[in-house]
């Protein structure tokens, strides 16, 4: 799909040919030459021993699962012996090291692959930046995959292009997948969270006008974009509003907006603000139409957003490529969480192919140094993360607020449905093969604003809230 037209390109000056013969600007021209020395920085460091490692651990994992079968049995035998010794006994009597570089040409060659040629859809938002990442730096190819990624207009075309199979796999909205297996808001299709993209990395953004009126009891009859229903973005905004005291429903309005067309709406006095996905929070503050009132970290610390997934037939269909396609985001993702590397993937991601921003805007966003929009420099290093696990309790919280503002009807079997779309033992399998760290568990407790959510008592806190709609 051609790249959609943003209001920000009308802002841009009229592009003489470049000196190469290519129809941009030499300033583009430079850009594009940073950020592929970014990459191919970032390419060497994920050549590191740490990285070839993963590889490694997989094989080494598999041989001593295929001795011994028994969980309990292994686990007595590398206790006993130590992982090092266990590894040179196999090692006297197996090719460990061959198996293991033939793993890895396997992986480069695809061998095994049902399908090589893949079309993966995003939004151009920070979020999206494992998945966008694992292109330019070659982790896709590295598992024989040759993999399009593709810039998108929303997120409605999003579902459609995965639901019209038009995509094989795409960056979505978290609570998308279970809506769209729900059949909410469109006709029921399986789908999937492979991993949780990104935490953190939203903000409340307000028009400058409103720097003076902070408290959002008095934002009655304000309108604010989001940029879908089924989105963390329109949960935590209303979660927000109803602390206060405002009904989203009656009090304001909440108007659907595509994320690149926030800032242009924001400055035409359209809204009075928008909760949404960075870096247009931070562009907002750039172009000086508006301020940052809060990150949404501060409303929950670690509240997943965006995630990569796809649909429950194409995993079924091509399981061993879903698998490679797991150990390329996966890989992107351990290296986007490192903090030491968000300087240069903001390079990598700025072109007009990914996310078309200035480099300045996406620095401050993924380092967490940055403008507020009211004077002052704050520094928040966790402002935007990159961690992966699908936990099934994040699924939960996004059904119970669905059911809290209507989307969904009647009672609703929360484990069953956050099971049958968040694939967490997958995730912690393809982690673990890739010598990852894998936390334990799956419903994970979390606080938001303050409150609890636990998600054994996920219908009574459904209830719990005053401020509903009530069917």
């Amino acid at each position: 799909m051609s790249d959609y037209f943003s209001p920000y390109d009308a802002d841009r000056p009229l592009m003489l040919k470049c000196g190469c013969g290519r129809d941009h600007s030499v300033a583009d021209h430079q850009a594009e030459a940073e950020a592929q020395t970014a990459a191919a920085t970032l390419r060497t460091r994920s050549q590191t021993p740490e990285f070839e490692a993963y590889s490694n651990a997989f094989i080494e994992a598999t041989l001593v699962k295929a001795i011994f079968p028994e969980d309990a049995v292994r686990r007595r035998f590398l206790r006993a012996v130590g992982k090092g010794t266990a590894m040179a006994a196999i090692a006297s009597v197996l090719p460990v090291a061959s198996l293991q570089v033939m793993a890895q040409e396997a992986g480069k060659g695809g061998a095994g692959l049902e399908k090589r040629d893949l079309k993966i859809g995003f939004i151009p938002i920070t979020c999206a930046t494992p998945l966008i990442m694992a292109h330019p730096l070659g982790f896709y190819k590295q598992q024989g995959l040759n993999v399009e990624v593709t810039k998108t207009a929303g997120w409605a075309l999003i579902r459609d292009k995965m639901m019209n199979r038009e995509y094989d796999a795409s960056h979505f909205l978290s609570p998308m997948p279970l809506a769209i297996s729900m059949g909410l808001g469109s006709s029921a299709m399986p789908m999937n969270v492979a991993t949780i993209q990104n935490i953190n990395g939203q903000a409340i953004t307000m028009s400058l006008k409103h720097k003076d009126n902070r408290d959002p009891k008095n934002w009655k009859g304000f309108k604010f974009a989001i940029p879908f229903e089924f989105s963390m973005h329109n949960f935590l905004l209303r979660y927000y509003l109803a602390e206060a005291g405002l009904n989203p429903d009656t009090d304001v309005q909440l108007r659907v907006v595509p994320p690149a067309e926030m800032v242009a709406n924001l400055r035409a006095g359209n809204i009075d603000g928008f909760l949404g996905p960075d870096p247009f929070n931070q562009r907002a503050v750039f172009e000086e139409v508006g301020f940052i009132h809060t990150l949404t970290k501060d409303l929950w610390n670690g509240h997943p957003c965006c995630a990569f997934g796809t649909s429950t037939e194409f995993i079924q269909k091509n399981p061993n490529t879903f698998a490679a396609l797991y150990r390329a985001v996966l890989t992107a993702a351990a290296m986007a969480h490192d903090p030491k590397n968000r300087e240069l993937i903001a390079k990598v991601i700025a072109p007009a192919q990914y996310l078309n921003q200035p480099e300045a805007v996406l620095t401050q966003v993924l380092t967490g140094k940055f403008a507020d929009g009211l004077g002052n420099v704050k520094n928040v290093p966790d402002r935007a993360d990159f961690e992966p696990m699908p936990w099934q309790s994040m699924a939960v919280w996004m059904l119970t607020q669905m059911q809290r503002w209507g989307y969904i009807k009647g009672d609703v079997n929360y484990k069953q449905i956050a099971e049958k779309v968040f694939l967490i033992t997958d995730a912690k399998k393809h982690m673990k093969d890739l010598g990852q760290k894998v936390p334990d568990g799956a419903y994970p407790k979390f606080r938001i604003m303050g409150k609890e959510f636990d998600a054994a008592k996920a219908a009574d806190y459904a209830r719990s809230f005053p401020i509903r709609k009530v069917a």
